[in-house]
């Protein structure tokens, strides 16, 4: 059974290394999966990022508190009706999306300025290590910043909803098995 795999594990190996290797003389280049990306204005960052970073959107970063039964405001806005959410969660909950997504944009906004730093640096060929270092531990640090966020945004709501409601929630967004 061991051989078998193996010899399976090779065949597809060369029919990769062979598909590979037909791509390469029909077209004589190795495409970049960032052929497609110079368009955005900065290098670093595609143009659905961008727009993301600017527009305060979750990106995913808060997908622990999501996935670990605490919603996200923005979320259970748009399930308002179902949730039954009083007058009393809906200004709480609004409240908490509103903040959240102005501090959001802020840091979207500082994300992108430093990224475009450092594309620039990069462009002008002015970078060394030390600056390289220095960029990226503050674009870490902002990104650290825009994760806490969003992620304080669902602790923040899961505050001000019932079980049965974060029960609900869940079943809506479709997750089939939450702790």
């Amino acid at each position: 059974m061991k051989a078998s795999i193996v010899g399976i594990l090779g065949a597809l190996c060369l029919t990769a290394v062979g598909a590979a290797e037909q791509d390469h003389q029909n077209h004589g280049e190795h495409h970049s999966p960032y052929a497609a990306q110079e368009s955005s204005g900065i290098s670093s960052l595609s143009r659905i990022e961008l727009d993301e970073l600017l527009q305060g959107a979750g990106m995913g970063l808060a997908r622990p508190a999501e996935l670990n039964r605490y919603p996200g405001p923005k979320h259970v806005l748009e399930l308002a009706a179902e949730l039954e959410l009083s007058v009393e969660q809906t200004s709480g909950v609004e409240a908490i999306h509103a903040a959240m997504l102005e501090r959001a944009r802020d840091l979207g906004e500082q994300i992108v300025d430093k990224e475009r730093h450092l594309d620039q640096r990069f462009a002008h060929r002015h970078i060394d290590e030390a600056n390289l270092r220095f960029a990226t531990a503050e674009i870490a640090e902002l990104y650290g910043e825009l994760r806490f966020a969003h992620l304080r945004a669902h602790l923040e709501t899961r505050e001000l909803l019932s079980e049965s409601q974060i029960e609900r929630y869940g079943r809506l967004r479709g997750y089939s098995s939450q702790p």
